[in-house]
């Protein structure tokens, strides 16, 4: 199966056409999902300065605490948050903070998503469930976001409605799909949030 279907959002909008509700030019952006899932690698791929990680090497302490199929091989976490920036046009600029994946240091988030815009969730078809508690916070905080699906080479591929079911996602919520390691993938990734975000204060806008 193709992850991409007819009712799947476009990469993004071309960065000449997103624009900020009533000007503003700094955004911080939160990217959040499960252990292992490849936020830490979205910020270093698409981030224009050098990222601050605070990734640390795993220790037996983890073992059977921090997992996540798929991420055996992985040697670091990250325990508190990482940072970049990306410029999309003159008057965008994107602050991005990815969160801690395992649950144990869900407690920084608090911190984290203090006047965030919006966020994306990235998912790893093989741990999917690890995103249900995840979208609830969200939800909870009433933070936008969208759904973006890493694709992993080895993990299973599923239709975005099969996602969205699964997800129990509104249909208004975009799901797209990226490669977490690529700068242009992971910055179409961001251009998709923007546009959704623009497409939320529109519609604020005409109420």
């Amino acid at each position: 199966m193709d992850y991409v279907s007819s009712d799947a959002p476009a990469a993004g909008p071309r960065s000449t056409d997103v624009q900020l509700p009533h000007g503003a030019r700094g955004v911080k952006v939160v990217i959040v999902g499960g252990f292992g899932v490849g936020k830490t690698t979205m910020v270093g791929a698409v981030s224009e300065i050098p990222p601050l990680t605070t990734e640390e090497t795993m220790t037996q302490a983890g073992v059977g605490i921090d997992h996540n199929p798929g991420a055996e091989g992985k040697n670091t976490t990250t325990v508190a948050m990482d940072f970049g920036r990306i410029s999309i046009n003159e008057q965008l600029i994107l602050y991005l903070f990815g969160t801690p994946g395992q649950e144990r240091f869900w407690f920084l988030w608090n911190g984290i998503f203090e006047g965030a815009l919006g966020a994306v969730v990235l998912v790893d078809t093989r741990s999917i469930e690890v995103c249900f508690e995840i979208i609830t916070r969200l939800e909870d905080r009433r933070v936008p976001f969208i759904v973006a699906v890493n694709t992993f080479p080895e993990a299973p591929k599923h239709p975005i409605p099969a996602l969205r079911t699964a997800l129990a996602l509104n249909e208004s919520v975009p799901i797209i799909t990226c490669d977490a390691r690529d700068r242009s993938s992971s910055r179409d990734a961001l251009l998709s949030l923007m546009g959704y975000l623009c497409t939320l204060a529109a519609a604020q806008e005409s109420v």
